[in-house]
């Protein structure tokens, strides 16, 4: 894999205070794409094409006003990145334009500010700060007031609204055409998966593999700098009668010979982590079970199978949404895999799935995404191969950062490495 995969390269965008990497590692992409988060939402009152560049979020080459954009900048603080959108006035002077690929924020690349890429975007202009946030999303029905029911605000039912055909773009990584749907997180397996709210900063999603084990993605839990800061909280069942449960995270396990390798062709395999919970909400809420593609299922019925992916995408609120049938298109040596299910931002650690006779398993979770040199993009998962032999240690207290309980004398607190979804 590694002789034929490169990390996708991109430009430095303005708002970056130094050069991007030629090459980024998934830890890197994380916080790529975690730095340019803003507050806020669209709203009311859309602002004049005066004003100025007084927001803090100004000339980062995405519009923030209220109405046009992202609604993280007051109404006319954010003149250079929104005049061209609210004034019609669009253009080719980027320096990316014509090169047949769409370089806008959201949209494609991102190295062209809004609005300056016509020729390649213009096409896609219709789905500019629209998400599928509404709780009736992917339901085939408009339901944005104007063209559609009015059930949902406007602006979150792009899906039903404007079409499910999709480019590829930096944020979100669909093959054409977005296939999602909403998951309810009131049953299983669905229950089982939740969010990881780190106290540091950024969100990723997590499964229960055991009644207090989770499985995310190490760059989840990762700084700048590569430390570790696995401090945070645990939710899930967002959709129970009872209401969600919630946990806090107290110890973890990575590979130890992650920190070395991240930024490296090598740290691919490595991105994976088991955190501990100090509450036992599998109990409540039940935890999947784990298989792998190699060992159990083998590479032809592994590549044959139907697989099923759910994570907390930016871009849908706060729902659940997932993949009900996608593949795994190629198994590599290294215990990773490539798949073509449908993912974008917060889906790091999300679970991939497989169903056996109503049981459900984890053969692996998301991690990043590679261009092959002639061909498209591909997202990269961390196969269950690369830390099921570590399970069971975790699980009882014998391995981990803190290892806090005792070693030995009883049975293990987990046997779920082997035991169904049920």
């Amino acid at each position: 894999m590694c002789a034929v995969l490169a990390l996708i390269s991109i430009a430095a965008p303005a708002w970056s205070q130094a050069a991007a990497p030629e090459r980024l590692s998934a830890r890197d992409l994380q916080h790529w794409l975690t730095s340019v988060q803003k507050p806020g939402k669209p709203g009311a009152g859309v602002s004049a094409i005066g004003g100025n560049d007084s927001c803090q979020h100004a000339n980062d080459m995405e519009c923030d006003e209220p109405g046009v954009g992202t609604g993280a900048c007051p109404a006319g603080t954010d003149r250079s990145d929104c005049w061209r959108i609210m004034s019609g006035e669009e253009d080719n002077s980027c320096q990316w334009a014509h090169d047949g690929e769409c370089d806008e924020p959201r949209l494609g690349t991102g190295v062209c500010t809004q609005g300056t890429d016509l020729a390649d975007c213009g096409d896609l202009s219709g789905l500019r700060f629209r998400t599928d946030a509404c709780d009736l999303a992917f339901n085939g029905v408009c339901d944005e007031p104007g063209e559609g029911t009015g059930r949902c605000e406007a602006r979150t039912d792009r899906s039903d609204c404007a079409g499910r055909e999709r480019p590829m773009s930096f944020d979100d990584h669909f093959f054409g055409r977005d296939d999602r749907v909403l998951l309810d997180t009131g049953e299983a397996p669905w229950s089982r998966i939740g969010t990881v709210s780190m106290d540091a900063g950024g969100t990723c999603t997590a499964t229960l593999i055991g009644p207090d084990i989770l499985l995310t993605a190490a760059h989840c839990i990762e700084g700048e700098q590569g430390r570790v800061n696995a401090r945070g909280t645990f939710e899930t069942g967002f959709d129970r009668q009872e209401g969600p449960v919630r946990a806090r995270v107290i110890d973890y396990l990575t590979d130890p010979g992650r920190a070395a390798a991240v930024g490296t062709e090598q740290d691919d395999p490595l991105d994976w982590a088991l955190l501990r919970l100090d509450r036992r909400l599998g109990d409540t809420v039940g935890w999947l079970g784990v298989r792998t593609l190699t060992r159990d299922l083998g590479r032809r019925a592994g590549l044959e199978e139907r697989i099923y992916q759910a994570g907390y995408s930016w871009d849908t609120g706060e729902n659940l949404s997932g993949n009900t049938d996608c593949r795994v298109v190629e198994i590599y040596a290294d215990t990773t895999f490539a798949h073509e299910c449908d993912t974008t931002q917060g889906d790091s650690g999300s679970p991939f799935l497989i169903e056996d006779e109503g049981d459900w398993f984890v053969i692996g979770s998301d991690s990043t995404y590679r261009r092959v040199e002639t061909g498209p993009v591909i997202n990269i998962a961390v196969g269950a191969e690369a830390w099921v032999d570590r399970l069971e240690a975790f699980a009882s207290g014998e391995a981990g950062a803190n290892a806090t309980r005792p070693m030995g004398g009883g049975k293990p607190g987990v046997t779920g490495a082997r035991k169904p979804g049920g």
